[in-house]
């Protein structure tokens, strides 16, 4: 149920957003959006908890592991685990596809890790999928969703 809310929510940020105008739009937009993703993986790699906590919003979720985390409770369980993780595990990343429809945006990507995490070796694809609120303070994670799947060791 509460995959169901957030999914309505994100629905419901484009179909009320007053300005969202489906035609191209500029460049810069997508600029700004694909720096605040590039942003949060850089600060991730580099263990800059503070700077991934300010790139996402106050009523930011995220879904990861089949749960659904609060910002707050991102910041308490995962975010440390992502931040070992990133620095132990370098990704391979896709080129972002960001879409712009007002003040709202959302950048999927794709990923594939492989190497060795607290003494196991992995090897994975994942998808990536945020959306992002233009404020007043510029470009913010409303939500981000991950998963991943094994790919077979090498």
């Amino acid at each position: 149920m509460q995959l169901t809310t957030v999914v309505a929510t994100m629905i419901s940020l484009v179909g009320s957003t007053s300005t969202v105008s489906w035609a191209q739009t500029p460049a810069t937009d997508s600029t700004a959006v694909r720096e605040v993703v590039r942003q949060f993986h850089d600060a991730l790699a580099s263990g800059d908890s503070a700077t991934v906590l300010a790139l996402l919003a106050e009523d930011a979720v995220i879904l990861e592991g089949g749960a659904i985390e609060s910002r707050a409770a991102y910041r308490a369980h995962h975010l440390p685990v992502d931040i070992r993780f990133a620095q132990a595990v370098p990704a391979q990343r896709g080129a972002p596809r960001v879409t712009v429809a007002g003040d709202v945006a959302w950048v999927t990507s794709s990923s594939e890790v492989a190497g060795t995490f607290e003494g196991r070796p992995l090897s994975s694809a994942g998808a990536e999928l945020m959306v992002l609120t233009r404020s007043a303070g510029g470009w913010r994670i409303r939500a981000v969703h991950w998963s991943s799947r094994r790919r077979p060791n090498p």
